[in-house]
């Protein structure tokens, strides 16, 4: 990978919902599944297949300043090569709930870690809240966060973790100011798994349209619509939404592996 740089909002898509973000001369990456396609997950009555493997590898991301965890318990979300990977970095980001599983600072919604940044300033990531499936469903999902990065003089980036609800984006866009986001990364795909019927596990095209209009989104990148069996839409479909929508000049569509900068 390029090197990291302050002078810049950088990003790689790996696949799933693993992305690398170079932020205020910070490298930070959310959910990590390293694990090579074909590997295959049971829990419980449900099992998780993987079609894809990531673009990069762990030892292609050089020196991580964080890992941004939405949550521990799913494994498209932290594969085995992924919690391997937590070993490794020197801070973990995540949920309360998580952090007692995996390790880590766990984080209850809306508190703020504070990162020191190599230019001398600070890099300021807020737990933002997220529900992974319809009220009621907690108990079996578990907790999930979300993230917002921001900084005097840098870009504003909203990573949404696993979440279907508007409300938490509304909560942000409210706190926000009408500041808006210069990049929101949404978990798309229309996630379903059979043991919950047509339950949606994960954001919508439709919705994730609407996510980047409530919170003024500069840019979009959706992430976390393939590679997995249980995904129900694809980037087509993203695409698709946003131009329906006269929203086409918002999404990023980059190819895996390689970074684009705003």
């Amino acid at each position: 990978m390029t090197e990291n740089t302050a002078a810049q909002l950088a990003v790689t898509a790996v696949g799933g919902p693993t992305v690398v973000i170079d932020l205020g001369g910070l490298r930070f990456v959310t959910d990590p599944t390293f694990d090579g396609a074909g590997s295959s997950y049971e829990m419980g009555p449900v099992a998780l297949h993987k079609l894809a493997g990531p673009a990069l590898t762990t030892d292609q991301l050089g020196p991580v300043a964080a890992v941004l965890l939405s949550h521990d318990q799913h494994p498209d979300n932290l594969d085995g090569a992924g919690r391997a990977f937590l070993k490794e970095v020197a801070l973990v980001l995540t949920t309360e709930q998580s952090a007692e599983r995996v390790g880590g600072t766990g984080l209850a919604p809306w508190a703020e870690h504070v990162l020191e940044r190599p230019d001398g300033g600070r890099l300021v990531v807020t737990a933002v809240p997220a529900q992974h499936g319809p009220a009621g469903t907690e108990p079996m999902l578990g907790a999930v966060t979300g993230f917002l990065l921001s900084g005097e003089g840098l870009p504003t980036v909203y990573v949404s973790g696993d979440n279907v609800s508007l409300e938490p984006v509304r909560a942000l866009a409210e706190r926000l100011g009408g500041a808006g986001v210069d990049l929101a990364v949404l978990h798309v795909g229309a996630a379903q798994l059979a043991p919950f019927g047509p339950t949606l596990l994960s954001l919508t095209s439709e919705q994730a349209v609407e996510v980047a209009e409530l919170l003024g989104a500069r840019k979009v990148l959706a992430v976390h619509q393939d590679g997995w069996q249980h995904f129900t839409e694809g980037q087509d479909t993203v695409s698709a939404a946003f131009e329906k929508a006269g929203s086409g000049q918002r999404l990023v569509v980059p190819e895996a592996g390689s970074s684009f900068a705003l």
